[in-house]
Parts: C-alpha cells; sequence; structure tokens
C-alpha cells in the first residue's frame, strides 16, 4: 500500500492528524504531512479508513505498492 497526499486539494480540516498521528501531520498552515507513505499493515486500516471516510475534501489517496 502506498499512501499519497495532495496538499493542493488538503483543506486543513486536521482529521487525518488527530485520527492517525503516526501516518499524518499537519504543517503550520495547517495542510497535511504525510509521514509514512508505506505504513505497516498494522496503521493501513487507519490509512485506509481516512483515504475513504474521514478527509472532508479527499486529500487523501492509497494504491496498490
Amino acid at each position: 500500500m502506498k499512501i499519497h497526499a495532495d496538499r493542493d486539494r488538503c483543506i486543513g480540516a486536521g482529521l487525518c492528524a488527530l485520527n492517525a498521528p503516526t501516518i499524518f501531520d499537519q504543517d503550520d498552515d495547517g495542510m497535511v504531512v504525510l509521514l509514512d507513505s508505506s505504513p505497516t499493515l498494522e496503521n493501513s486500516s487507519d490509512a485506509r479508513r481516512l483515504a475513504e471516510d474521514i478527509c472532508p475534501s479527499k486529500a487523501i489517496r492509497i494504491t496498490d505498492g
């Protein structure tokens, strides 16, 4: 699994950083910062849930690989 965070699409809601702080953070402007683009299996379900359900701007995308 590979995670992509589109900073141009991000609106700074911060739900990713609140729900998966080992994978996401926010910069000083509140925009998403990807900490781990290839998370462990343990953290992958959090990332998938964020990409599919939580991110209001759909800035998080998951691909295989």
